[in-house]
């Protein structure tokens, strides 16, 4: 039993991993998970379709490797953190589409909150700013808006979870109902000091307690599979929510250490020990992985599209056919020639937080080409990416000597040398880009037992790449600026 499965849900597809323990991937499946958008803004999945969609990558990348179920030791759970999903305890069946993280349909009911004086009181207990990013007000929505939901819910009858959850309740068939402290932390009704529930919070949202999973660390039994799932009944063993999960698969365990994934979105986190620390300038303090007993806290900067913009230069402008064509056609061309992209579609994400911003692009000329826009659209994953590193070096929690990254984007030389150049530190990209399965992977390592400490997973980490700095500062700087100008045009009157 010296196998770990990793199931990795994400935003745009659900992954699963076989991990060996000396930590080789030796199979690998994916499929790619359909958006639903009722409204603009508003962002939508279906709670069946990440379910079966989840257990049939399982069952695949199980088949590749040639293995068994019954010879995995346990599994980690990583997940899109934020959506929200409801649904009946009787059946298992949901009420609703999931909210997916990147909906804004409750920003009016956040300014409500905002402008009724709460924003202080909420970050002081849960780290967050009051955003429609986070779970509270969406599951607030579902209970007012799903006709008869609030009824049942007072009732007992419904069950809330972010997608951990709602993966960890089929894989039991309904007989456990938990969460980690890490996917907690992102719903806006979580305590991250006591790291319970909070009472005043669900008040303030109107959130019945029996909705709740429970909340444990990140290693350690969560429950086990039904055998007809996979084949036998296994262990879930570890589960943090995705960026999280990518900090500990970074093997960023110390204070200080800093891992930026380029993903849907871009999400920087800085780990800050166990002291909690806050944020002057714009960032949010966050429950790390905990793989014991002992608090873990990081910084954490979102921004909510990086990779998607690739996807809208290929489905929305027909720039490529394929997303990886994109540094291709970003190379043709020495530079953006003054383009700058400012891909706000949802809303401008930390250190920013402006939910009205809308995308701009600025510095258009008659010589302007696709592949100018191609390079100004990588070059805004890396400016959004910058601002956090600037907001962190600004709270000066610790200084940031290096940057270690991964998701699908940072296989992109061009993007991850602009990187190094905006941020004048080295980029470093691991041997195993995927750390966020990998972290799910070594935390179910950690609560089974196959692994003593985290320490003991640093010696898994592998450098494949180092971008230093290439770009004068005083030429960094001028970029920079350049970034700033156009994203105040994304929220001109």
């Amino acid at each position: 039993m010296s196998y770990l499965l990793a199931m990795d849900q994400g935003t745009s597809s659900s992954r699963s991993m076989v991990f060996h323990a000396d930590g080789r991937i030796v199979a690998t499946a994916q499929q790619t998970l359909p958006q639903i958008y009722p409204q603009p803004g508003w962002v939508e999945h279906d709670p069946l379709a990440i379910w079966h969609g989840q257990l049939d990558t399982a069952r695949q990348a199980l088949s590749s490797a040639g293995i068994s179920a019954a010879q995995l030791a346990g599994i980690g759970i990583t997940n899109q953190r934020e959506t929200t999903v409801l649904w009946r305890r009787d059946n298992g069946q949901p009420l609703h589409n999931a909210i997916v993280w990147q909906d804004r349909r409750t920003e009016p009911a956040c300014k409500q909150l905002r402008e009724a004086g709460w924003s202080a009181k909420v970050q002081d207990k849960t780290g967050l700013l009051i955003d429609a990013y986070f779970s509270a007000t969406k599951l607030q929505w579902l209970l007012d808006h799903v006709p008869g939901a609030r009824a049942m819910a007072e009732r007992g009858e419904l069950a809330f979870g972010t997608i951990d959850s709602w993966l960890l309740w089929q894989l039991t068939g309904g007989a456990v109902h938990a969460t980690d402290v890490s996917n907690a932390s992102r719903t806006m009704l979580f305590n991250i000091h006591t790291r319970q529930w909070d009472p005043e919070l669900l008040s303030l949202f109107g959130i019945p307690e029996s909705l709740l999973p429970r909340v444990q660390p990140s290693a350690g039994l969560f429950g086990h599979t039904q055998a007809a799932h996979l084949g036998a009944v296994v262990p879930v063993s570890g589960m943090a929510g995705d960026q999280q999960s990518a900090l500990f698969g970074q093997a960023c365990l110390s204070a200080g250490q800093v891992k930026n994934t380029y993903g849907t979105g871009c999400f920087m986190l800085m780990h800050t020990g166990a002291h909690c620390a806050s944020s002057q300038h714009g960032l949010i303090s966050t429950s790390a992985a905990q793989p014991g007993a002992d608090a873990a806290y990081a910084l954490e900067g979102s921004v909510f599209i990086g990779g998607a913009v690739v996807q809208w230069l290929r489905d929305g402008l027909g720039a490529f056919d394929q997303s990886a064509d994109v540094q291709a056609l970003a190379a043709s061309v020495p530079d953006s020639g003054g383009v700058v992209l400012v891909p706000a579609f949802t809303g401008l994400g930390a250190p920013y937080w402006q939910a009205d911003a809308r995308g701009a692009m600025l510095g258009l000329s008659r010589g302007t080409t696709l592949a100018h826009i191609a390079r100004a659209a990588l070059e805004s994953i890396a400016f959004q990416s910058a601002v956090l590193l600037q907001a962190m070096h600004s709270d000066a929690v610790h200084p940031v000597t290096e940057l270690r990254v991964d998701g699908g984007a940072c296989v992109n030389d061009l993007l991850m040398q602009f990187q190094a150049d905006l941020l004048g530190i080295p980029v470093l990209r691991p041997a195993v880009i995927e750390t966020t399965a990998a972290g799910a992977a070594y935390l179910a390592g950690l609560g089974c037992g196959i692994y003593a400490s985290p320490q003991e997973l640093a010696s898994h980490w592998r450098l494949e790449n180092t971008f230093e700095p290439r770009m004068s500062r005083d030429q960094a700087l001028s970029r920079m600026a350049d970034w700033e100008r156009a994203v105040r045009q994304t929220t001109a009157p």
